[in-house]
């Protein structure tokens, strides 16, 4: 095989080859992704227009819903595309494009979790010092920083992409483009990068869970003492927020902290965090949080008068 340093496309070999599963794949995820859309779209519309959804919890789930939008749109409009394309090329600025994407709403996601779970645990353990810790200010402050903080990931992540020397044939066997794809077709030994991938990626991953697991630990022992209604109120908070994190973190954790070997399944898994994830959250937020119920109803009933007076 020939080193080249100037490849200027790449071919995806997606999550099948064969043609009647590709019209299956197509369908279904052309569904999911229209329901993550419609589904997040609804959640942001909803905490902007209502004046009760106005707590720290809702400005934080505002931002994952806007990061959910952006990290499946990073995928899977590539992915239904290339279900009914013969050949599915992408640019290398585009696959460049994808892997920053990809890390920039991914790694933003894992941070707005994070503040969530702070969040709960300043409003569930220090009620009384709750508004003062979790100002409006405060929380700007926090989804500044984890922009800024999801950027110089992904920028990270870019940097190790754009050093790679690619050799032909430049067949991924993905349905998207991430590191791991993309080192197979690397010359060069890419056990170092590896190591850099797994430490970083890798870090923020197991990093993010370990602390989210801990403070929702601390939250449900801090319970204890509550009222029975007031545990079950913080319960049904925290249960969702649990959902979310195992959903995401743990296919997330298995593609990332894997060393050079790439597994037959890691295309499987990755659909999980890159597209169900994002499907799954609107609907577990919105059904186990009677709040956000309301505030739609009252949204789209208060629209439905103001037509019929129109």
């Amino acid at each position: 095989m020939q080193q080249n340093h100037s490849v200027t496309e790449f071919i995806l070999l997606g999550l099948t080859q064969d043609p009647l599963r590709q019209k299956i794949v197509f369908v279904i995820f052309l569904i999911f992704y229209m329901g993550t859309v419609v589904g997040n779209t609804l959640i942001f519309v909803t905490i902007k227009s209502s004046r009760t959804l106005g707590s720290p919890m809702y400005f934080f789930l505002f931002y994952l819903s806007l990061a959910d939008s952006c990290f499946s749109t990073s995928t899977a409009p590539r992915l239904i595309m290339d279900a009914l394309s013969a050949k599915k090329i992408i640019s290398y600025n585009e696959c460049m494009t994808q892997v920053f994407g990809l890390h920039l709403f991914g790694c933003m996601e894992i941070f707005v979790l994070i503040l969530m779970a702070v969040d709960r645990y300043v409003a569930i353990c220090k009620p009384l010092r709750y508004p003062t810790i979790m100002s409006r200010q405060v929380c700007i402050i926090l989804i500044v920083l984890a922009w800024i903080g999801s950027f110089i990931h992904s920028t990270a992540q870019i940097i190790l992409a754009l050093r790679l020397p690619f050799c032909g044939p430049y067949l991924i066997d993905h349905y998207c483009y991430d590191l791991q794809p993309l080192l197979k077709l690397a010359c060069m030994d890419t056990y170092m990068i590896n190591l850099l991938l797994v430490s970083n990626s890798g870090a923020v991953c197991s990093t993010g869970f370990m602390i989210l697991i801990i403070s929702y630990i601390v939250i449900l022992h801090s319970l204890r003492n509550r009222s029975a209604e007031g545990r079950k109120k913080a319960l049904s908070t925290c249960t969702s927020h649990i959902i979310v994190v195992i959903l995401f973190f743990g296919p997330c954790i298995f593609i990332y902290t894997h060393l050079p070997t790439t597994f037959p399944m890691d295309k499987t898994v990755a659909v999980f965090y890159t597209i169900g994830t994002p499907f799954l959250n609107p609907l577990i937020y919105t059904l186990r949080n009677a709040e956000v119920k309301n505030a739609m109803r009252k949204l789209w009933h208060g629209k439905i008068i103001s037509e019929n007076k129109g």
